[in-house]
């Protein structure tokens, strides 16, 4: 059994003030024609200390973005650069969303609140600074199904649809619209870092290493490292180890983000912003999500080494700080740490004691093949041989040993997992399109989150305190 997120008071900390000079602007939420409610995380507002909002002050705050109570007074839309699919691109940062709130969860933690969809910013470009309710629909299908999985994700914590009638060039149009708030353990990301060293604001890249550091703790690097005292190490050490669990956790759940620029890739490890996302129908490592990645650059195979790039991008940026050895020392740990939470999120997932590091990854490989030749999804994998059972071959051969994790939960003796694959999600979208019926929807996470009752407590994010 997982537990459920902790009860907290309403703890107001808008810690983004201190460096809010230089890091984002002040922006005005779009007036929006209808407020109307259709989505509410009653498993998270309460760890937020805003469970007893009624529904008309949800959508006062989370519609109409009216200020929380000692909280930011204006949204801030984050500035930050980023490479997308490898270009860099200097004119990017928060199109179509901004920084609402900031607060402390029961363990002290600082949380976001950002949203998607709540207009345009400085930085919108041609957009219309709006979000579409599918897409909307989508992130609560992903973030639900992420967190059942043990992945360290974003949460939906809020979708409210506007009453405008969108445009989209990829999908038929018109199409209904929405403003999703999302709850997360940071925003800033290695494209803000990116943005201080092209304009070489050495001073306030300093000092986002020190807001870092300060407000997303973690642990030291380890004893031998060089330059371990220095903040900009520090933080290069705890990124590492926070981005290799992250695409570990990714390849475990079979998931594909799609777009892994680095203007996307949280300092906290946590995933977030999902777009063309999607679940792997059998295993195949050159599978994509984005149709428009025709070189199969954020393929699921190839999204470790994505990561890692993307952390090298974060070394050159902190070079302005730091000398290169260190900075590289720490970006050549990915790889053990990596294969480490490999190793602890597949044993959870499959529900069996690890074997140590050998035994492990001979596991890990057999599985691989097993869904090869089975022709199958991870999904369907660890649901048939959760505990170590129905084994042959040299999957049994590989199993030999190891011992079932847990209480045997009922929904492991279920016709077969839920999963999230691509026509379902349609099947989901259509029903609300075509009937205004959100019954699927609402089924379906209460689905997901029986699974991650089942799944148990999983493994903690690594690289922080």
């Amino acid at each position: 059994m997982r537990a459920e997120p902790q009860a907290a008071p309403y703890r107001p900390d808008p810690q983004i003030t201190t460096i809010a000079q230089w890091i984002g602007d002040g922006v005005d939420a779009a007036s929006f024609p209808q407020t109307l409610l259709r989505f509410r995380n009653q498993r998270w507002d309460k760890a937020v200390g805003l469970g007893n909002l009624t529904d008309s002050e949800w959508t006062g705050h989370f519609g109409r973005f009216e200020p929380l109570p000692q909280n930011l007074p204006r949204p801030l839309a984050l500035k930050y650069h980023g490479h997308q699919f490898r270009v860099y691109n200097p004119e990017i940062g928060d199109g179509r969303g901004f920084l609402f709130a900031q607060f402390r969860d029961a363990s002290g933690r600082l949380l976001d609140l950002g949203t998607k969809g709540s207009g345009t910013t400085p930085y919108s470009r041609s957009g219309d600074g709006r979000l579409t309710l599918k897409g909307a629909v989508r992130e609560i299908l992903a973030t639900e199904m992420l967190e059942a999985q043990g992945v360290n994700t974003s949460k939906t914590f809020s979708v409210v649809e506007t009453g405008e009638e969108l445009t989209r060039g990829d999908e038929p149009s018109p199409t209904r619209s929405a403003v999703l708030t999302r709850l997360s353990h940071s925003h800033i990301r290695i494209g803000t870092f990116q943005r201080l060293a092209a304009f070489q604001q050495d001073d306030n890249l300093a000092a986002l290493v020190d807001y870092c550091l300060a407000q997303f703790p973690g642990p030291m690097p380890p004893a031998d490292a060089p330059g371990r005292e220095q903040p900009a190490i520090i933080l290069m050490h705890q990124a590492v180890e926070r981005l290799a669990d992250l695409a570990a956790s990714y390849m475990v759940a079979g998931f594909v983000h799609g777009v892994l620029n680095t203007d996307n890739m949280n300092i906290t490890g946590e995933s977030f912003d999902y777009g063309p996302w999607r679940w792997l129908p059998r295993w195949q490592p050159e599978f994509t999500a984005a149709y428009f990645d025709h070189q199969g650059l954020y393929a699921f195979g190839r999204q470790p080494e994505a990561l890692r790039w993307n952390l090298g991008q974060l070394a050159i940026a902190l070079r302005r700080l730091a000398d290169s050895e260190p900075l590289i020392a720490a970006l050549d740990r990915f790889g053990e740490c990596y294969q480490a939470n490999m190793i602890r999120r597949f044993c959870w997932r499959l529900g069996v004691e690890s074997r140590g590091l050998e035994h492990d990854g001979q596991l890990i490989d057999a599985a691989e093949k097993a869904m090869r030749a089975g022709d199958i999804g991870p999904d369907i994998f660890y649901f048939v041989h959760r505990g170590g059972r129905n084994a042959s071959g040299d999957l049994a051969q590989a199993l030999a040993g190891y011992e079932a994790v847990g209480e045997q939960d009922s929904y492991w003796d279920g016709p077969q997992p839920e999963a999230m694959l691509i026509e379902e999600v349609e099947s989901i979208w259509d029903a609300i399109a075509g009937h205004d019926d959100w019954s699927l929807l609402h089924a379906k996470v209460a689905a997901l989150r029986q699974m991650g009752n089942a799944l148990g407590e999983p493994p903690a994010p690594a690289g922080h305190a």
